[in-house]
């Protein structure tokens, strides 16, 4: 008898794990994509895809892991590592035709190896806001100390801008309290701004006389990239910044 495909999620000491159970078809991709993204949109320092129970009905359906591992990479450069997949499954993968997959025998086995590489995190400064006109000043004292703390002083407009471009957003489409992110990882820091509304942010000109700012238009350009993904309550739309200088 087929078993549906099902996952649950459990949390312990900054990672993630995910346990697929059931039959992997192209049918089951969209909302597994969607599980795994509101689980990066957590910013854990590892997501962990146990797969021991998950039985693989459609081999191109496997392409849904390696989507889910490119959209980690771009943010928030959180491990994924794939775990405990049963051997034609595990076949497949190290086969290589799936992308850059990391596979491990065992959850076990992946925690070791994260810890070995160590936490890609540097460090992180965060603070809650509510939606208000003087939301957008406080994002931009942090944006001022993030960079400072970092040592990153040609940072200061960019991030202040970014920063002020997402807390305005969220104020006028949200409405919501958010919370506001910086960290460094690797070679970039990463501006987020999480909000209780899960509609999707829109990429459009300014119409009518010019205002002040041009939304998100003006954050695709300074950034290197920039995106959202849903969360449990809402939605973190988040960009990138190269700290080289």
């Amino acid at each position: 008898m087929a078993m549906p495909l099902g996952w649950t999620v459990d949390e312990a000491d900054g990672y993630v794990v995910v346990s697929v159970r059931g039959e992997l078809g192209l049918n089951g991709c969209p909302a597994l994509r969607t599980a795994l993204l509101k689980c990066l949109a957590e910013q854990p320092d590892v997501l962990l895809v146990e797969l021991s129970a998950m039985e693989m009905v459609e081999p191109t359906a496997l392409s849904v892991f390696t989507s889910v591992i490119r959209q980690a990479d771009r943010w928030p450069g959180t491990p994924v590592p794939l775990c405990a997949a049963r051997p034609a499954t595990r076949t497949l993968l190290d086969r290589g035709g799936f992308g850059p997959l990391t596979t491990h025998d065992s959850v076990a086995d992946a925690l070791l190896a994260t810890e070995r590489r160590g936490s890609s995190v540097r460090s992180s400064i965060s603070d809650q806001l509510p939606p208000i006109a003087g939301a957008v000043r406080q994002a931009r004292n942090l944006a001022t100390e993030a960079c400072s703390t970092w040592d990153l002083p040609h940072l200061v407009g960019p991030a202040s801008l970014v920063v002020s471009e997402l807390v305005s957003n969220a104020i006028e489409h949200a409405g919501t309290m958010m919370t506001v992110r910086f960290a460094r990882r690797h070679r970039y820091l990463h501006v987020t701004v999480r909000d209780g509304s899960g509609d999707e942010p829109r990429l459009a000109p300014p119409t009518g006389p010019l205002r002040k700012g041009t939304g998100l238009v003006l954050v695709d350009n300074v950034a290197t990239h920039w995106g959202w993904l849903p969360s449990r309550d809402g939605k973190v739309v988040w960009a990138v910044l190269a700290t080289a200088a």
